[in-house]
């Protein structure tokens, strides 16, 4: 056991290092810089609003402050459940909200390395084979593509869960069917898309392995496998019941939006613009969801893996669930994804089908440890520790990449600070994004909410509700009657406006404007960040 933990440590550091490798020089300002891009404001606020709902008595988690009066608005996007939780604690005992953002998205890069490393390590016995596997779903192109989305770091569930399914059906024992449930529902908890993905995968590679490779008998595994779906189902069906309320009003995906993001199989050529090797030469020819290169290591380790020894039953099955997952990567492009999209309703909510990318690499990892292995056989242990390093090696040459960074704020700005002092009430913000030109400056200014919890009219997530948008066109008209009825309608009682989003001179005629109007009554200006700002109540 305490060996087990030892090297449980060790695997753990070592990834932990590789990922400070990987993402420097992220570890230089973990408590204040970030990948920028708007959607880590969104995760900021996530995290916030989950540590504030539930140490609020008047707060209920899934009617969160943005998009006011609508409820329900954390299930217009993933809640992130487990990062939630995880995050809580830290946030209570005082960490910066940047701080402990890089540590839960840097720490599931870790962590996924780690939980592949288990998962190859198990199948191969080999901690070389582990050890590459790791570095392939850690820290393939994918990853950084989506460097932003703090959900879709968070996959160390899936090779968990295949763990937990190989070790069901080699002892027929309840603790490994439970925890296969586990994890698949931990997986749910903390991404929904993957979630989705993992479980439509897992029980293709189920029936797979209960075919081809059970040691126990069929109708023993079939119940302890059946106690962990039980689990799985339990917790999926209660965490889903906010999100089908909101899904009345906001409906499925478009088929566009579904086209627009599905791979195509030249998404698995190209790579990340920041790649240092890749990115100049393939970066173009890829869109936003679509840089899924895995590098030529691991498809060379894995068709050495298939083509130099007869390949194991399990690594056929890797194989088929790799293909699966290709091939329902490409959307309407495929015939599976069309499938499950007409009669899986849980797809329907789904926009971008690419990334079951995550899945084709957990399985290549696979591959190409089973092909490191299969390349090593009957050679001394310095030949497979000499591949087993440069093999490493050029896996971390594949896959680097420029980490830009860029600051958000950690504090209130001046005019946060000053509004959190008043009673409470409704915000608005301005200038207020077009309804065809999202998301302007919303996710901004949802972060920044969490230095006031006020309501906020404003609001940022991966589903608008209709009425936001409706909303949107009035207050296009801003300060005149339009906009000022509808205000009143929302029951706002503050306004901000955010003078270094104006050019000049319209900020200086917009607030002659609204002086002349009289709906509003000037608090004061004062800094946000950026420039200056006004703060005024509604009369």
């Amino acid at each position: 056991m305490q060996r087990r933990v030892l090297q449980l440590a060790a695997v753990s550091g070592l990834f932990v290092v590789l990922t400070v490798v990987m993402t420097w020089p992220q570890a230089l300002d973990l408590s204040s810089a970030a990948t920028p891009h708007h959607d880590v404001y969104f995760n900021l606020w996530r995290l916030r609003w989950f540590a504030h709902a539930l140490v609020t008595p008047s707060a209920r988690l899934f009617d969160a402050n943005i998009f006011s009066p609508e409820l329900g608005t954390l299930a217009l996007s993933d809640a992130m459940f487990v990062e939630g939780m995880a995050a809580a604690p830290l946030l209570w005992a005082g960490l910066k909200p940047v701080l402990v953002h890089n540590l839960l998205l840097l720490g599931a890069m870790a962590g996924s390395g780690v939980a592949m490393f288990a998962l190859a390590r198990y199948l191969t016995a080999s901690r070389a084979a582990g050890l590459i596997a790791g570095i392939v779903f850690a820290f393939a192109p994918y990853r950084f593509e989506h460097a932003m989305h703090m959900e879709l770091q968070w996959a160390m569930w899936m090779p968990l869960a295949f763990l937990a399914l190989h070790r069901t059906f080699d002892t027929g024992k309840w603790r490994y069917g439970l925890a296969t449930g586990a994890c698949l529902a931990l997986q749910m908890l903390s991404s929904i898309y993957y979630g989705i993905f993992l479980a439509s995968l897992i029980a293709l590679g189920a029936v797979l392995l209960l075919a081809r490779d059970r040691q126990v008998p069929l109708r023993r595994a079939l119940v302890v496998l059946a106690g962990g779906a039980a689990l799985a189902l339990t917790v999926s069906a209660v965490y889903a019941i906010p999100y089908l309320r909101v899904h009345d009003r906001v409906g499925d995906r478009s088929n566009v939006e579904v086209a627009t993001f599905s791979a195509r199989p030249s998404s698995y050529l190209v790579a990340t613009p920041t790649n240092w090797l890749y990115g100049e030469s393939f970066a173009a020819r890829g869109g936003a969801e679509r840089r899924l290169f895995p590098g030529v290591i691991p498809v060379v380790l894995a068709i050495a893996g298939l083509l130099l020894r007869a390949p194991s039953r399990r690594a056929i099955v890797y194989l088929l669930l790799l293909a699966a997952a290709f091939e329902t990567s490409l959307g309407f492009g495929g015939y599976a994804y069309t499938f499950l999209h007409d009669y899986v309703p849980a797809f329907r909510v789904l926009r971008a089908p690419a990334r079951l990318g995550i899945c084709v690499l957990m399985c290549l990892g696979v591959l190409a440890a089973y092909g490191y292995q299969a390349i090593v056989e009957g050679r001394g242990a310095i030949a497979r520790l000499s591949l087993a390093a440069a093999l490493s090696l050029g896996l971390l040459a594949e896959y680097r990449v420029s980490f830009p960074l860029l600051r958000f704020p950690n504090t209130a700005p001046p005019i946060y600070r000053i509004l959190a002092r008043q009673p409470p009430g409704v915000v608005a913000e301005f200038p207020a994004p077009r309804a065809d030109a999202l998301p302007g400056d919303d996710a901004e200014y949802t972060y920044l909410s969490t230095f006031h919890w006020f309501p906020l009219v404003n609001g940022y997530s991966g589903v608008y509700p209709p009425t936001y948008l409706a909303r949107l066109d009035r207050l296009l008209d801003f300060p005149h009657e339009r906009a000022m009825a509808q205000l009143r309608h929302d029951h706002v009682a503050y306004v901000i406006v955010h003078g270094s989003s104006y050019p000049e001179p319209q900020f200086s005629d917009l607030r002659a404007r609204i002086q002349l109007g009289g709906a509003l009554v000037e608090l004061g200006s004062f800094d946000d960040a950026k420039g200056p700002a006004v703060l005024y109540r509604l009369r």
